[in-house]
């Protein structure tokens, strides 16, 4: 009985792990930083359960659901662009990218928005514990989001250049894009939707 020997996958369709290594080191740091920053939220919640409560009611979840759906948006737009970059279509990962990327300047100019509604009301910074978090974790998400414009930026230039195109270049401006979308659905459900 002969052994017939399977075919074997060529090296490029080998699977690897997506984005460049020391991002990954970047990203699971930043998921350390952040969860910090949640578990002391909850433990300023848990002592002042009403002061939260009622604070919150000055946020208005529309805002908070369509900068959700503006980042999910986002990602959707940019795994595509992944995708297209991947099987060589250049073009189309380069709208795709450009796509995303007005979602997220759509994200910032709502949370703009926001910000100064809640300054003119007198919701600022030192107001209580509660808003205290609130524009600690939205500006530091923010500035998040202003990073990941800038390497969205850098993929798109990346996806212009076809001799010197790299896929793990692209790949890593979406890892990160992922992970500024993963931690506003936390900052969110915190913030806006915790009760």
């Amino acid at each position: 009985m002969a052994l017939v020997e399977r075919p074997r996958k060529p090296a490029d369709a080998a699977p690897h792990l997506p984005a460049d290594g020391g991002m990954w080191v970047f990203v699971l740091g930043d998921l350390v930083i952040f969860s910090s920053y949640f578990v002391i939220f909850m433990i300023y919640r848990a002592q002042q359960p009403e002061l939260f409560l009622a604070s919150q009611q000055h946020l208005s979840i529309n805002f908070g659901v369509i900068n959700t759906l503006a980042l999910l948006t986002s990602s959707w737009f940019i795994a595509r662009s992944v995708l297209a970059a991947r099987v060589g279509d250049s073009c189309r990962a380069m709208k795709l990218t450009l796509c995303g990327g007005l979602c997220g300047v759509l994200f910032i100019a709502i949370k703009a928005f926001e910000w100064s509604a809640k300054i003119s009301q007198g919701l600022t910074f030192g107001s209580n514990d509660f808003f205290m978090f609130y524009y600690l974790l939205t500006g530091v998400h923010l500035f998040h989001v202003a990073l990941g414009l800038v390497f969205l930026g850098v993929n798109y230039f990346e996806l212009r250049n076809p001799q010197g195109r790299r896929i793990s270049m692209v790949e890593t401006g979406a890892m990160y894009w992922h992970l500024v979308d993963m931690l506003w659905i936390v900052i969110f459900t915190l913030l806006y939707v915790l009760r």
